[in-house]
């Protein structure tokens, strides 16, 4: 497991930085759990994976995820870039298992001819059974799946408007069989599954051709 969330000391007020931590912090505090963030900021420019992440595929393909410059980033200015292609791509977080609490992250669907999407994954086993969330640009929807012997199954999703090229915000609350999805703060799924149950780790996922960027990464545990 990681290691108990760090104290931050924030900036004097009226810089650039202190809306974005303190913004951060009241996250981390008001979701009731034991939470942890990466903002991939401690990562050099080029990491693949960056520390503490290992990445690969469900299906084919060769993607690749690396931290990259910025500016724009919601916690500037680094950001896990893939702009690789495989069937899906993931990248989770080493040292994580979480059978109930919270995983989040901010993502921004930058381009791809097949897909432009961004998601986040918990209860992962392996690259073949794992839980995603994921929001795509393209298709103008958010999705909730399962995999399960490396098959992808829909048990549900919802048309709503994923602006491309702009940052969106993407939680998954799961506790016991219940699952919420809200996408910037609105929720848009919540439902009941049974199919990946216990402990897994948590991270982020695209598909196909997505060239996604994500920043922000949270996650915690239900005490």
């Amino acid at each position: 497991m990681d290691n108990p969330i760090e104290l931050v000391r924030l900036p004097r007020r009226g810089t650039l930085a202190a809306p974005i931590l303190t913004g951060l912090v009241a996250l981390l505090l008001s979701s009731g759990t034991l939470a942890q963030a990466d903002g991939f900021e401690r990562d050099a420019v080029g990491a693949s994976p960056p520390a503490g992440w290992h990445c690969g595929v469900t299906g084919q393909g060769q993607p690749r995820w690396a931290v990259t410059a910025d500016p724009g980033a919601p916690s500037p200015s680094r950001v896990l870039l893939q702009d690789g292609a495989g069937t899906f791509p993931w990248c989770v977080k080493d040292s994580t298992a979480l059978a109930d609490g919270f995983v989040e992250a901010k993502f921004k669907p930058i381009a791809g001819r097949e897909d432009q999407a961004g998601g986040v994954v918990w209860r992962w086993k392996d690259g073949d059974h794992y839980y995603v969330a994921r929001a795509n640009a393209l298709e103008n929807n958010v999705s909730l799946y399962y995999t399960e012997r490396g098959t992808r199954r829909t048990p549900k999703y919802l048309n709503t408007p994923v602006a491309r090229g702009a940052w969106h915000t993407l939680r998954v609350e799961f506790t016991g069989t219940h699952i919420a999805v809200p996408l910037d703060g609105e929720q848009r799924i919540e439902m009941d599954d049974r199919h990946i149950t216990g402990p897994g780790a948590v991270g982020v996922w695209t598909k196909a051709d997505s060239v996604t960027a994500f920043d922000d990464f949270a996650h915690g545990a239900r005490p």
